[in-house]
């Protein structure tokens, strides 16, 4: 998720869930359909398991950090997982898609960072919008403060931002069918990893006789 020079806000998003302002009832409806169909491989789907995440609704409200905290999840791995994420709520909710992609996500949340004044962070006479918006490094530059400052900073608007986490379901039960799938995935998947790590077998070789001795 970062860029080669990030903004405050792509710092900032990076704490804040995948998804907020859902509708009302959408993390029950994701809790209920398991992870969809789809979603990465079978291990990464055990490792998101193992890590706590055991739906689509624990993803969707995880934050970046949090997912890449999971083994073998890096930026693009998260993209993915909102892609697919965003499909299944415009297939359980009518308009997700138009409300709840990355723009209109972060049209919402700059728009609550212009009703803060920039002042409180030594930025006077702009919104935090406006810090938001600037590259890190100029805002280093520009208000002389070191890095651990400017990761407050980020904390702070991030705290402003986040908002109440919704109670997730508790996971059900999978259907045997559904475990019994994943468990031939990832099966699948381990024996395809295994054959492209075993060395080719190496070409027989025809036998050499010894020449046999004149006498």
């Amino acid at each position: 998720m970062r860029k080669l020079q990030p903004t405050l806000f792509d710092e900032v998003s990076t704490h804040l869930p995948l998804f907020d302002d859902l509708p009302e009832g959408a993390v029950e409806r994701l809790a209920a359909v398991g992870y969809g169909r789809g979603l990465l491989t079978a291990s990464l789907r055990a490792q998101l398991r193992k890590a706590g995440f055991a739906d689509m609704a624990a993803l969707a409200l995880a934050s970046p950090v949090e997912l890449m905290a999971v083994r073998k999840i890096g930026p693009l791995r998260v993209t993915a997982i909102r892609v697919h994420l965003l499909g299944e709520l415009a297939r359980l909710v009518p308009g997700a898609r138009a409300d709840h992609d990355s723009e209109a996500t972060d049209r919402r949340r700059l728009e609550r960072l212009r009703a803060m004044p920039g002042g409180r962070f030594g930025w006077a006479g702009e919104t935090c919008a406006d810090l938001a918006l600037r590259r890190c490094a100029d805002i280093r530059a520009e208000l002389d403060i070191p890095a651990t400052d400017l990761d407050r900073i980020a904390a702070a608007l991030a705290r402003a931002l986040l908002p109440e986490r919704p109670r997730v379901p508790a996971p059900a039960a999978a259907p045997e069918a559904d475990a019994a799938r994943e468990r031939a995935e990832l099966l699948q998947e381990q024996d395809r990893q295994w054959e492209a790590a075993a060395p080719e077998a190496a070409a027989p070789t025809a036998a050499v006789l010894p020449k046999r001795v004149a006498r």
